[in-house]
């Protein structure tokens, strides 16, 4: 669930869902079960132990309070979890309990647990990102002859087409897919590196056991533990918050254009949509403020991220845990923005092309006056 009531109006239940504390102790758990899987495998632990693991892993959920309460006098998640999970497993197999977690790390189950949400985010978003396309490639071409009177400056300019600034919108939002599928790739990857990112207990039988975790768990498997190497996951954080920038610049356009003196694009309107309670006849363009809201909070996100790359020798003490605090609020402040313009979208955005063209008439006269009679463009 996100942080406040605030953000919560701000972001989808999918993405909250992907980000809930029972989701990240489920991947912890999940971390756990192929880890145990994986070192039986290569015969690092006994079949019989990893068979207990595994089976307390599928039992009833952990307690996700209990974990949240004392992981703030511990100073990791993983802590917690490990002591219970060991506990249950010795209900089963005493000598098995020793085998728990063997030969990894708190990190390694909390930045694991992290990348399997953060892939669920990752599709959340690229699926509203396709019919945030493809509504507004539908409707560019609509309105490809539409014209209108362009503006800069926030002033009148000089005749456009609404169709040419659909296409302004969507561009960068294709450009957008693209560089979070190629971040993504890079980012979404297991971590297992143990005490000193070493892999030391593991012997030459630790990228074995990476590469099997890796394929059990649907994550990329990196040539050695990103422990505090953290390029991958602040360049995923940049690509998500350049995104919440170009989704904000359609926000922000559709804002502009719905103000009641211009008019000439507005949200669809269904009943409550962008009311007020106090003034009835207002239409508010939530969609836009939606994705201009994420646009604002974006950037504060990935600097967090980016601030605390610097992580100290083998193990960041606060910058590391820094960025996991910010990391949830991110990607659900783009999913809420990208659903909210795709929703919008796809119910039909309305364009009054008659409104357009009177806009526009409205200042010919100036804009006529406004170019040199050489007949080369206005500045």
């Amino acid at each position: 669930m996100a942080g406040t009531i605030f953000e919560r109006t701000l972001v989808t239940a999918e993405a909250e869902a992907a980000f809930a504390d029972a989701a990240i102790v489920a991947g912890m758990v999940a971390f756990e079960s192929a880890l145990a899987e994986a070192e039986a495998a290569e015969g690092l632990i006994p079949a019989s132990a990893a068979a207990a693991i595994v089976a307390a892993c599928a039992e009833a959920p952990f307690d996700t309070e209990a974990i949240v309460v004392e992981a703030r006098t511990a100073g990791a998640l993983a802590i917690p979890l490990v002591r219970l999970l060991r506990e249950r497993v010795a209900q089963r197999d005493a000598a098995a309990a020793a085998h728990v977690h063997f030969g990894s790390t708190s990190q390694d189950a909390i930045d694991t647990a992290l990348m399997l949400a953060t892939r669920e985010a990752v599709a959340l978003i690229d699926a509203d990102l396709v019919r945030l396309v493809a509504s507004l490639e539908a409707l560019a071409a609509a309105h490809r002859a539409t014209p209108m009177l362009g503006r800069t400056l926030l002033q009148p300019a000089q005749e456009t087409r609404f169709g040419v600034v659909v296409e302004s919108w969507v561009a960068p939002v294709r450009r957008g897919r693209e560089r979070l599928a190629s971040a993504a790739r890079d980012a979404l990857q297991v971590q297992l590196g143990g005490a000193v990112g070493t892999l030391a207990p593991l012997g030459d039988r630790g990228p074995a056991v990476m590469r099997r975790m890796a394929a059990r768990l649907g994550l990329g498997a990196p040539p050695s533990a990103w422990h505090t190497e953290r390029d991958a996951t602040a360049s995923l954080a940049c690509t998500v918050a350049v995104l919440c920038g170009s989704l904000g610049k359609i926000g922000r356009d559709l804002s502009l254009l719905s103000q009641a003196e211009v008019a000439e694009v507005a949200e669809p309107h269904a009943p409550g949509r962008g009311s007020s309670s106090a003034m009835p006849h207002k239409r508010n363009p939530v969609a836009a403020l939606v994705a201009l809201s994420a646009a604002a909070r974006a950037p504060h996100l990935a600097a967090t991220v980016l601030a605390a790359m610097p992580q100290a020798l083998q193990r960041g003490l606060g910058d590391w845990q820094a960025e996991l605090a910010a990391w949830p609020s991110l990607f659900m402040a783009a999913h809420g923005a990208v659903q909210a313009l795709a929703d919008a979208c796809e119910a039909g955005l309305e364009v009054d092309a008659a409104r357009m063209l009177a806009n526009l008439e409205s200042h010919r006269r100036a804009l006529a006056a406004a170019t040199p009679s050489s007949g080369k463009p206005a500045p």
